[in-house]
């Protein structure tokens, strides 16, 4: 089966607790105390062929773990991994040839030398004729328009023109399910979207299979249309973005233009007030108050603009982080 379906995958780690001091430091040469630490539970999902899903969750969430075992990294405590029909922790060549791992937090490319000689390097790994190289190659450099840097050494390059080519150097062998771990972190504005839009246009040419994880949700938003949430390494959400906006988001917030002052005061009965200046403001109002709340703006002065909006999605992920850890501890009392 194509793509990358995941069955009651867990990993546990063991690590080893002392106290401060050398007369622990000696304790602790005759006896440790061993500890387990589960950063995957028993989690399922599917990923099917040429879809681009959003993998989500806080910091020790369990999405680095995850993605490192999908990529054959690291080998699972118990569960099953099949990525393009192949069991990743296994190695096989043909399988190495099919994926891709770009974490915007590491390199893989040689920062004392030019690009494309990490390039050449990864043309013999990945045994790619003359010809396939040169195509794939031309390609990349001229949708992320990088021609100039190619001989420059990857040290002297700006962290957005960096990335551009950790992007080239992963994709040249043309895998079939690309793995992204954190691509656009640390980038600016411009660069983020330039890296969002090309991963957009490259799907929809190639059909390639992504899963990415991203701190910045503007990158899922654009990107995928679903979304897996892992939290405390349980998985706690597999839908749409907008599912979860409308599950656990049940505020609208109202900008208001006035075409006269308008004091503080005024406002703060009538919702939380976001932000406020003389001319403008935004309040934050229950769903079911907009109407009235509305009426009782237009009482207060000549409204000259008002728009609703849904609660920002980050507010309801996290909500969703927090109704997840509060079952966790519940479940420990």
């Amino acid at each position: 089966m194509e793509g990358i379906v995941v069955k009651n995958l867990s990993r546990d780690f063991e690590y080893y607790e002392k106290e401060a001091g050398m007369k622990s430091s000696i304790q602790n040469l005759f006896h440790r105390k061993k500890q387990i630490r589960h950063a995957v539970k028993n989690i399922s999902f599917e990923v099917q062929k040429g879809e681009m899903v959003g993998f989500l969750g806080p910091n020790g969430a369990g999405k680095t773990t995850t993605i490192k075992m999908l990529s054959g990294i690291l080998h699972p405590t118990s569960g099953e991994i099949s990525v393009n029909g192949y069991v990743p922790w296994e190695r096989k060549n043909e399988f190495k040839k099919q994926f891709a791992y770009v974490a915007g937090q590491k390199s893989q490319l040689w920062i004392n030398l030019p690009a494309v000689d990490s390039f050449a390097l990864n043309k013999s790994i990945y045994e790619l004729s003359d010809t396939e190289y040169k195509q794939t190659l031309g390609e990349l450099v001229e949708l992320f328009g990088v021609q100039d840097f190619l001989k420059v050494q990857v040290r002297r390059l700006s962290l957005g023109e960096r990335m551009k080519m950790e992007m080239i150097a992963a994709l040249l062998h043309r895998p079939k399910v690309i793995l992204l771990d954190e691509p656009t972190i640390g980038l600016d504005f411009i660069a983020q979207n330039n890296i969002r839009e090309f991963l957009k246009d490259y799907n929809r040419k190639n059909g390639v299979t992504m899963l990415l994880t991203s701190h910045y949700l503007k990158d899922i938003e654009e990107l995928c249309h679903r979304t897996i949430v892992i939290s405390h390494g349980d998985l706690v959400y597999n839908g749409t973005l907008e599912h979860i906006r409308n599950i656990f988001s049940k505020k609208r917030l109202l900008n208001v233009r006035w075409n006269a002052p308008v004091g503080r005061e005024a406002l703060t009965r009538l919702g939380a007030l976001k932000s406020w200046e003389p001319m403008k403001a935004v309040l934050e109002v229950e769903d079911a108050d907009v109407a009235q709340t509305i009426q009782r703006l237009f009482e207060i002065s000549e409204v000259g603009d008002i728009n609703i909006e849904a609660a920002p999605l980050e507010e309801s992920i996290a909500r969703l982080y927090g109704q997840e850890a509060r079952e966790a501890d519940s479940e420990q009392v």
